[in-house]
């Protein structure tokens, strides 16, 4: 028989898509008060992998990745995608998103992120809230899978993963040593 075991911390990551990038210094600032301050922004840099925001917030769109210093629950994820929801909607304007958040979180083996639609690979937390494996590291670098959205399997977003979990190990094996 299995054992429960507390799972290890999480470090949370937040993706933002932009209408404009003088927008995210606003929408950092509200993501820090929740998750403490962020260790990683990672640039402004065209979101256009794909048009499915387009009707509701516009073209062009930009995104940036922003990875916070204290270490999470996983458990607590559902909870982060309520939050962002909250946030969402206070940067909207005449019922249109100016921003969309894909709160997650980066462990050893993977990416995960939360989102509000269900599909096959996903799995219910709680609030209506699913976890969407994303990506999986193995090999020495984050792995796509064949549902993993293509913006973050190419471009700016594995090599920043990439450090932002080189940051999380560092962190983890802080934690052990005390």
């Amino acid at each position: 028989m299995s054992k429960p075991q507390a799972p290890l911390p999480v470090k949370p990551v937040v993706s933002l898509i932009l209408t404009r990038e003088d927008l995210a210094p606003l929408i950092i600032k509200r993501l820090s008060d929740y998750f403490g301050p962020p260790d990683l922004v990672g640039p402004y840099w065209p979101f256009n992998l794909t048009e499915y925001y387009y009707p509701e917030m516009g073209a062009p769109l930009g995104r940036v990745l922003a990875a916070f210093l204290h270490l999470g629950d996983p458990g607590r994820l559902a909870d982060w995608k309520v939050f962002t929801n909250e946030v969402e909607a206070r940067f909207s304007l005449g019922g249109r998103r100016l921003v969309n958040l894909d709160p997650g979180y980066v462990a050893k083996e993977r990416l995960v992120l939360a989102t509000g639609k269900n599909y096959t690979h996903r799995l219910y937390l709680d609030h209506g809230i699913y976890g969407d494996l994303t990506l999986v590291f193995g090999g020495g670098k984050f792995q796509p899978l064949p549902w993993s959205y293509p913006d973050y399997a190419q471009g700016e977003a594995p090599e920043l993963l990439d450090r932002v979990r080189r940051k999380y190990l560092w962190q983890l094996k802080e934690l052990a040593s005390k």
